[in-house]
């Protein structure tokens, strides 16, 4: 049996998420709500908030359910369990252990239509770049960022080790 790199991919991207997110757990309003210094767009609080909603909707895309990404706006305390929810239901798609319907064409909101491993690829890109910005704003606070790479997921893992 060959492993499937759609689900090891997504398993990195929700472990990444959740160790972003437990950092950011542990700041202050005042730090969560600081205007970055750095080209990125919104504050640490405003960033978290739109990767997770986003990749809530990706995943009602995917499965075209009218209620896996609500219109209301999270509030900060509910994104760890957002961000697990969703990515559990990423997992369950690229397991195809779901019984979800995996349509063939997404259609979107602006008049394109997508291809579902296309919008995978969204959601493992979007967040990463989101981290990143992220990590870029701790450690302009002065917090140190979390290691969330490829290579440190292979040594949480026991996937990269020592001979």
């Amino acid at each position: 049996m060959s492993e499937n790199f759609l689900v090891k991919l997504l398993e990195h991207n929700n472990w990444a998420n959740l160790q972003i997110l437990q950092v950011c757990s542990t700041l202050s309003d005042e730090q969560l709500d600081a205007q970055p210094r750095s080209v990125t767009k919104g504050n640490i609080r405003s960033t978290l908030i739109h990767l997770v909603a986003s990749q809530r909707g990706y995943l009602s895309l995917l499965t075209q359910a009218s209620d896996a990404a609500p219109q209301t706006l999270l509030e900060f305390a509910e994104l760890q369990a957002s961000v697990m929810a969703s990515g559990e239901g990423l997992l369950a798609l690229a397991r195809d252990e779901t019984s979800m319907p995996l349509m063939t064409k997404i259609p979107a909101k602006d008049g394109f239509v997508i291809v579902p491993w296309l919008m995978m690829l969204q959601v493992i890109n979007h967040a990463t770049e989101h981290r990143e910005q992220i990590k870029s704003m701790l450690s302009d606070l002065g917090v140190t960022p979390p290691t969330i790479d490829g290579w440190s997921y292979g040594e949480f893992t026991n996937a990269y080790t020592e001979r």
